[in-house]
Formats: C-alpha cells, structure tokens, sequence
C-alpha cells in the first residue's frame, strides 16, 4: 500500500470532522433527532407535513453545501471505476443494509457512537468490516469487477 502525500490532509479532515460533529451535535440538541441521512430521506418517502419542511430544508443543505463550496474553491475530481450494473447493486445494497442496521454510517457512526451506543458500537464495527472485506476482496481476489 502507498499513501499519495501530495493529496494526504489531514488537517482539512480534521477540520471537517469537527464540523460534522458540532453540526450532529446542534442538530441533536436543537431538535432531539439524530442526523442520520437514511432515516431523514426515508422520512421524506412517507411525508408528514410537519416533519417533511425539516427534512427537505436538510437534504437541500446536503446538496447547497458542496455547490456554494465550489463558488470558492475548486472540487476534487471524481473518478468512478465501475459500470452502472454495478452501481446499481452496490446502491440497493447498501440501501438494504440500512434497513437491516436500522441507520447508516452518520447516523450509527457520528451520532450513535458519540452517545456510546452499545447497537451503534456494533453496527460502526459491521459497517467497516464489510468495508475492509470489500476492498479486500475486490483488489486482491476477484480483481477489479
């Protein structure tokens, strides 16, 4: 393995992290809800008026804040490796995995870990497993599928 030290920044990163959780954190308090993208946008599916303003005010900022970033700096490029298939299978996969974990990786890995959450423990460590299992297998088993 080699690190790319020209693209390696960790204080950008840090700096990230700490926003992401100030920003649970005043969700949390503001509202007593848990900054989880799965369970927000799930609840946009099965709209209920009050709750539906909160939740589309939240998915916009989702979207607002990378587009109002590039009006001051230039966005990192994105290169995906794989076909549309793919993609497909990997989305709907990661949809039923939230389902099943009851939450996704902000929800479980931000919010839940940060409360010391004995099921989001469980599912941040299931999450990342299957993340190392994945990247295993497809760079030095299977190839790149």
């Amino acid at each position: 393995m080699t690190i790319d030290w020209a693209s390696f920044t960790p204080w950008s990163a840090a700096i990230g992290g700490v926003l992401i959780g100030i920003a649970a954190a005043w969700f949390a308090l503001l509202n007593g809800r848990v900054a989880g993208i799965s369970g927000i946008v799930g609840g946009m599916l099965k709209p209920s008026l009050p709750d539906l303003a909160w939740r589309a005010a939240f998915v916009i900022g989702l979207v607002a804040a990378p587009a109002a970033y590039a009006q001051f700096a230039a966005l990192p490029g994105v290169t995906i490796d794989a076909g549309y298939p793919l993609l497909v299978v990997a989305g709907l996969a990661v949809g039923v995995g939230t389902r099943y974990g009851a939450g996704c990786t902000s929800g479980h890995g931000v919010c839940g870990m940060s409360r010391l959450s004995p099921r989001s423990v469980v599912a941040t460590v299931a999450f990342m497993a299957a993340g190392f299992a994945t990247v295993f297998v497809v760079r030095h088993v299977g190839g790149h599928l």
